[in-house]
Formats: C-alpha cells, sequence, structure tokens
C-alpha cells in the first residue's frame, strides 16, 4: 500500500508537471517564435521556475500526499491555496528577476487562467480514472482480517470499504465472533489453515494486539507456507495518540510514535525563512526608533540595566539566553526562601510602572526577536520558561518536555488562548503544556499566521492574564 501511495504520488507530479510544459508551450506557440518553441533556453527557464514553485507551492501545502481518502473538496482547496502561493512566487521572480524575458504580462495572465482551469480538471480526471481502475474486480485483492478489534474494524472500514486501496473482504478471524461483522466471520485464528483451505484471497492483515506474539508468529508461519501476503498493523497507539511513521535505518525498520511536521525538511526551512523576513522587519522598521524611546524611560523610570537576560530551555532542552526590556526592579529576587522559582503576578511589587505596561502590551518580549534572527527561537512555538521553572515542571507534568521538540516562540497557541502569565496551579501549566503540545503536532504555515493575528489582536484588546 505504501508503494502504490507513493506511484500515485509520483504520477500525480508527472501529471502536473507535464501539463504546466503544455501550458507553457501552448503560449510560446500563440506568442513566440514557431521554430524556437520546443528548443530555446527561455522555455526551458520558464519551465524550470514554474516547475520548481508549484512543486515547493504544492508540496507546502499538502497538494501530493495521499489524498484517496478525501473527498475532492480537500484536493480542490489544496490546489487553491498551492495556486495562490504559485502565483505570487513566478509573478515575482518573472518580473523582478528576469524583466527583460519576452514573457509579458498578457502572456502570464493566460498562463495562471490555463492553469487555474486545466489542473483541476486533470486531477479530477486522474481521482477518476484511477477509482475505475482500483475497482475493477480483476485488480481487487481479497483480504482476510485477523483481529476484529479496533485496529481491525478502523482497517475495513477505512481501507476495504473504501475501493481506492483495491481491497475486497473475505472475512475476519477473532477470538470471539462479533455480532458486527455481519456474517463475514470465518472463525478463530486457530481455524486459519482451514480457513485458508476453503476461502480464496490474497493478503492476510493481521491487527492483533502486539502480545500476542506467539499467536503472530503461528499466522506468520501459516500464511506464508499457502503463499499467502502477509501484513501487521502495529498497535502502539497506547502509547501515544500522535502520528505515527515508519522508517528504514539500514536492515531495521524504527516506528516513530509522534510525527511531527516540523520534522519534514521543507517545512523547517518555511518557517527559518518566514523567521528571518519577519525577525528583520521588526528589528528595522519597529525596534530600530522603538528601542531608544523604550531604553530612556526605564533608565528614568528605575535604577539598573535597560535590558534583562535570562538562561531558559530552547530546542532539545539546550539553554538559551533569552533577552527582554527590563521590567522589574533591578534588586528583585527570582527565587524565594526555600529555593522555588518566584513567577510574575498581578500587582507584583518587584514590577516598575513603565514594566507593567511593557508586560500587558508584550513590548517587554521584543528584544527576543534577535533571538529568532539568530536561530535560537522561532516568532511562534511554545513560549520559553526559566530553569527553574523547567525544573519544577518536567517531573510534575506529564510530557512537559515534549514542548522543547521545536524551537519556542516569541508568542504561542497556548498564549493566545488565554495561558499567558502565572501558572500558579499545576492545572494551568498542564493546560499550556496541552495547548503547546497541539501546536507541534499540527503545524502549517497558516496556523502561524493565524497565531501572530490573534497575538496582535490581544495586544489591542488587552488580555486579562498579562501581568
Amino acid at each position: 500500500m505504501l508503494r502504490e501511495s507513493n506511484l500515485l504520488i509520483q504520477a500525480k507530479i508527472f501529471a502536473d508537471l507535464l501539463f504546466l510544459f503544455l501550458i507553457i508551450l501552448i503560449i510560446r506557440f500563440l506568442f513566440g517564435e514557431v521554430s524556437a518553441i520546443l528548443f530555446s533556453t527561455s522555455t526551458f527557464i520558464i519551465f524550470s521556475i514554474h516547475s520548481a514553485c508549484w512543486l515547493c507551492s504544492g508540496r507546502a501545502f499538502g497538494l501530493y500526499s495521499d489524498l484517496r481518502m478525501k473527498p475532492f473538496s480537500i484536493e480542490w482547496v489544496s490546489f487553491l491555496k498551492s495556486f495562490c502561493i504559485y502565483v505570487l512566487s513566478t509573478s515575482f521572480i518573472l518580473f523582478q528577476l528576469y524583466k527583460h524575458f519576452s514573457f509579458h504580462q498578457k502572456h502570464f495572465f493566460l498562463h495562471c487562467s490555463l492553469v487555474f482551469i486545466l489542473l483541476p480538471v486533470q486531477k479530477l480526471v486522474v481521482r477518476i480514472l484511477f477509482k475505475r481502475i482500483r475497482s475493477s474486480d480483476k485488480l481487487l485483492r481479497k483480504v482476510l482480517i485477523v483481529g476484529a478489534g479496533q485496529a481491525g474494524m478502523d482497517f475495513y472500514q477505512n481501507y476495504v470499504t473504501n475501493k481506492y486501496y483495491g481491497y475486497q473482504l473475505t472475512g475476519f478471524l477473532d477470538e470471539e465472533k462479533q455480532p458486527a461483522l455481519n456474517g463475514h466471520y470465518l472463525g478463530k485464528t486457530t481455524d486459519l489453515e482451514r480457513v485458508i483451505a476453503k476461502h480464496e484471497f490474497d493478503d492476510i492483515v493481521v491487527a492483533m494486539p502486539m502480545v500476542s506474539e506467539t499467536q503472530i508468529e503461528n499466522i506468520i508461519s501459516v500464511g506464508e507456507r499457502e503463499g499467502k501476503r502477509v501484513r501487521i498493523i502495529p498497535n502502539y497507539q497506547r502509547f501515544g495518540d500522535g502520528k505515527m511513521k515508519v522508517d528504514s535505518m539500514g536492515s531495521l525498520s524504527i516506528i516513530t510514535l509522534r510525527s511531527l511536521p516540523l520534522d519534514v525538511v521543507d517545512n523547517k526551512i518555511y518557517k527559518r525563512v518566514f523567521d528571518l523576513l519577519f525577525s528583520s522587519c521588526v528589528i528595522i522598521f519597529l525596534f530600530s526608533w522603538l528601542f531608544p524611546i523604550i531604553a530612556v524611560i526605564i533608565k528614568l523610570t528605575s535604577k539598573g540595566p535597560v535590558l534583562f537576560k535570562q538562561q531558559r530551555w530552547g530546542l532539545n532542552n539546550k539553554v538559551i539566553i533569552c533577552w527582554k526590556f527590563r521590567s522589574m526592579k533591578a534588586c528583585s529576587k527570582d527565587v524565594d526562601e526555600q529555593g522555588r522559582y518566584l513567577q510574575a503576578y498581578k500587582n507584583d511589587p518587584r514590577i516598575t510602572s513603565i514594566g507593567r505596561f511593557l508586560r500587558k502590551s508584550n513590548l517587554d518580549e521584543m528584544p527576543q526577536f534577535f533571538n529568532v534572527f539568530t536561530g535560537s527561537m522561532s516568532v511562534v512555538g511554545p513560549r520559553p520558561h526559566p530553569v527553574p521553572l523547567n525544573l519544577e515542571s518536567k517531573d510534575s507534568v506529564e510530557k512537559y518536555l515534549m514542548r522543547h521538540w521545536v524551537k519556542p516562540g516569541i508568542t504561542g497557541w497556548a498564549q493566545v488562548n488565554g495561558y499567558r502569565g502565572e501558572t500558579k496551579a499545576p492545572s494551568l501549566m498542564k493546560k499550556r503544556v496541552k495547548y503547546d503540545l497541539w501546536y507541534i503536532e499540527n503545524w502549517t504555515f497558516w496556523l502561524d499566521l493565524q497565531i501572530i493575528a490573534q497575538t496582535l489582536v490581544n495586544i489591542v484588546k488587552g488580555e486579562k492574564n498579562a501581568c
């Protein structure tokens, strides 16, 4: 199934590039020199630019993921997002970097119109053709499912009833007869040899708890002796509800229980480029003139340095130096008599008059854009906590250190959902961690933009938990 999925994705990429090339040829044929259409340097360069922009846009918005189980509307939305970024990127490159190309605005408009019309039609046709091919009785693989528990029923409902995956059910084996199987129950696992002799099928899918190793070994032995292909659904969901991923390392297969979007190199690049551009704009157009004003006010209202630096934990629990505008009195203590970290709280006497405004407006965090620019932080991510607070929380809050699988951020999903400021009660820290982990597992570029927009809204209207 994985090999078939990869082949389908490669076919979709090939079809898209072929259509892009045909569209470029149509434009060149209508507006260019006919004799130089196929092999001119400009045609090759233009095709390369369009191909690179389309593939990057498509991959960024999941256009080349396995969408066989999803309705066409999902693919259509992914196409629209990809198309918008594709138009912006190609127009910038062609009209800014290659101003002297013989590729005029009317050519580009016609090109985009053809892409907008032809590519969705092509994708719909490919989807219909593939479904018809996979629905052919001659190509369907008959499958015996061993195990009628949650995993077995999920496989049946999602992959067997859906003809896109080319399976047809022969029946179920399970230790207990299940009424929900609607006559598809064929016996117990010990009846496998009898079932093989009586029924015709191609594959055996084992969906049993991994504790039943002896049973599984027997199923594999009997199945392969009779020439059946055995597939095993690993029952590791009990260890975590994240997205699992199977990788190969030499001859070993390794299962990653939580596969994160930011594990993908492309996504890391997108996020880092955005961080660089965004932090550069803030530093140049906002921080450059606002810094002297805030610095003077801090100096005039309290003694001590303008900036405050503090050790915090960043990516992979590595210590980073986090910079802020000083919002507390210079002599303030960080820990109490028992050695516990003193979080800032409402009406905290340690906070200066200007510091209270800076914290309410989030302006105290602005120096952290230098952390973003240098790469130790990101614009959006789980907020970094002081080292003593990390040490207190890592043993008392479940999955706490998983927050550090990505770079910390100036703002985050937990903060825009109201979980900022003091976390005196353990339940508040647990809620913050829950939101942080959701962000890590569901990251998209658009989610980052949403969080930034919501942060700006919260700054304007004020936040009750800010202190």
